[in-house]
C-alpha cells in the first residue's frame, strides 16, 4: 500500500470539511437518512389509518427536508472525495458511492413533486415505491461509505492517533 496516498486521504482538504479525524459528512448524512426513513413510516401508517392526509403530507415534508439535507451532505462529501488519490480502488468506490447518492436525491426530488401533485387524501403508491427504491440505493451507498471509512480509512485518523484512546488513564 502506498502510505503517502493513504495518509493524504485522511487529511481534510479544507477546515470546512471538518477537523482531522472528524469529518462533517458522516453526521450530515443522518438528516436525509432519518427523514427519508421517517417518510416511509408515515406512508405505512397512512396506508392503515382512516385519514391518511396528515401522514401523506408529513411524508412529503420529510422528503423535502431530506433532499435539502442530502444536498448539504453532498457538499461535504465532495470535499472528502477530493482528497482521495486518483486511479485508486478507494476513488472508484467513492465515485460509486457518490453516484448512488446523487441518484437517490434525484429519485426523492421526483418523489416530492409526484406527491405535491396529489391531493394528499391517500398515500401516493408511486411515491411509496420511489421511497423504497431510494432507500435501497442509499443503503448500498451507505455500505460503500462504511467501506471507505472503515476499510480504506478515508478521513479516519491514523492508527497512531487512534491508539491514544487506548492508553491507560
Amino acid at each position: 500500500m502506498d502510505t503517502t496516498q493513504s495518509q493524504r486521504a485522511k487529511q481534510p482538504r479544507t477546515p470546512l470539511a471538518g477537523p482531522y479525524g472528524h469529518p462533517f459528512h458522516p453526521i450530515l448524512v443522518t438528516i436525509p437518512i432519518g427523514t427519508w426513513i421517517a417518510s416511509l413510516i408515515f406512508d405505512l401508517i397512512g396506508l392503515v389509518v382512516e385519514d391518511a392526509t396528515p401522514y401523506a403530507l408529513g411524508a412529503q415534508v420529510l422528503i423535502a427536508i431530506g433532499v435539502i439535507g442530502a444536498l448539504l451532505a453532498a457538499i461535504f462529501g465532495f470535499l472528502d472525495y477530493s482528497v482521495i488519490p486518483s486511479n485508486t480502488v478507494a476513488k472508484r468506490t467513492a465515485l460509486t458511492h457518490m453516484l448512488l447518492n446523487l441518484g437517490a436525491v434525484v429519485l426523492f426530488a421526483v418523489n416530492y413533486f409526484v406527491r405535491a401533485a396529489s391531493d394528499h387524501d391517500e398515500v401516493s403508491i408511486i411515491g411509496l415505491v420511489l421511497t423504497i427504491i431510494g432507500l435501497a440505493a442509499i443503503g448500498v451507498s451507505g455500505w460503500l461509505g462504511g467501506k471507505l471509512a472503515y476499510h480504506y480509512g478515508v478521513r479516519v485518523a491514523a492508527e497512531e492517533t487512534q491508539a491514544e484512546g487506548f492508553r491507560r488513564a
